[in-house]
């Protein structure tokens, strides 16, 4: 006989598998065993609200959103500093001495500003393209301990490599940063580590950043580049303490003849120039305001990090920048110091004496 069939089996049934979600917000344990694991024994069994706001809390948050913020600051900086010394020609960097790092070694740095003007001008016989003069020349010794600075007046006749004798802010045209590098040496007989040349078309922004600057002194009243009707820029400041933008500290860092002051010469200009970086620094490096409020330049530390470089151009990496404007920020203000005079010829004890001055601050 056949076997007989066996029991058929049913096959498994079929499953639909769901998922949830993943919430936005964690659920709440309503649970008696998650009471229970919530209370404080310490507390006389309270229950204890996770994520509860304490002032340590906010403390700790408070201090880390601090430290973010300069930290975000320092990158800027870093990139943008790097960013600017990869436009310096090789010609200048060749002209330059070594120096050691400038929080622990003194180093002197030239500043050079062009008088090119603006494109765009109306003023009769302006250049807006080849070589300039340079229309300010200022040292600065940071390091080690030291914090000085020396202006040069831009019509002191000096000798000019290859070129015989002049005016020293003709060596800018003649033969650009390096051969300016090469006189200033050669003039005041002192090493030249660094070069800083300002681009007068970004300086406005890094004022604008900083909030502005104070400006404290005499009426100043200047037409720059032909003045407003010629396409350019004027400047009117009363006496006094005036709060003032990027455009106008541009104007005041470049006015020569001060309409309001006729008898103001170019040494004038250069001791102004110097209490702009002063202003500049303070408003840094100040952060108590008025009724112990913060400045506003606190709040704008990473754009001001990331304008800064950008308004000039330095054989400077970040690094050796921001060892220069920390070891500006923590040696004081040095007093002002111009070497010039009205008709061009320094005395040569004169000049010694000003050099002495400038390398023992």
């Amino acid at each position: 006989m056949p076997d007989a069939p066996g029991p058929q089996l049913e096959p498994p049934p079929s499953y639909t598998k769901y998922r949830a979600r993943p919430r936005l917000l964690p659920r709440r344990h309503t649970d008696a065993l998650a009471e229970l694991r919530a209370r404080d024994p310490q507390d006389g069994g309270r229950i204890r609200r996770r994520g509860a706001w304490t002032w340590q809390r906010v403390l700790k948050w408070v201090v880390i959103a601090f430290f973010g913020w300069i930290a975000l600051s320092v990158v800027l900086f870093l990139v943008s500093a790097q960013i600017q010394a990869g436009q310096m020609s090789g010609a200048t960097k060749d002209a330059l001495d070594d120096a050691g790092f400038p929080l622990t070694s003194a180093n002197n740095i030239l500043i050079l500003g062009s008088d090119q003007r603006v494109k765009g001008t109306k003023e009769p016989g302006a250049s807006t393209e080849g070589p300039s003069r340079s229309d300010s020349i200022m040292l600065l010794r940071i390091g080690g301990g030291h914090n000085s600075r020396l202006s040069i007046a831009r019509d002191t006749i000096v000798d000019i490599p290859g070129h015989g004798a002049g005016k020293i802010n003709a060596a800018y045209a003649y033969g650009g940063a390096p051969l300016a590098i090469e006189t200033v040496k050669q003039y005041l007989g002192v090493e030249v580590n660094h070069v800083i040349e300002v681009n007068f078309e970004r300086f406005p922004g890094l004022i604008d950043a900083l909030g502005g600057v104070t400006y404290t002194g005499d009426c100043v009243l200047s037409r720059i580049n032909g003045g407003r009707r010629n396409g350019g820029y004027t400047l009117r400041l009363k006496k006094g303490s005036t709060r003032i933008n990027g455009n106008q500290a541009l104007a005041l860092a470049r006015t020569r003849k001060n309409i309001c002051r006729p008898q103001e010469t170019d040494l004038d200009r250069a001791k102004r120039q110097q209490f702009l970086l002063t202003a500049m620094k303070d408003k840094l490096t100040s952060f108590g305001g008025e009724f112990g409020i913060p400045h506003g330049s606190f709040y704008r530390l990473p754009l001001i990090a990331w304008r800064t470089p950008r308004a000039f151009t330095s054989d400077m990496n970040g690094f050796t920048l921001g060892g220069v404007f920390t070891a500006m920020a923590t040696s004081g203000s040095p007093t002002t110091q111009v070497l010039g005079t009205l008709s061009g010829n320094v005395p040569e004890a004169e000049k010694d004496a000003a050099v002495r001055r400038f390398l023992r601050s």
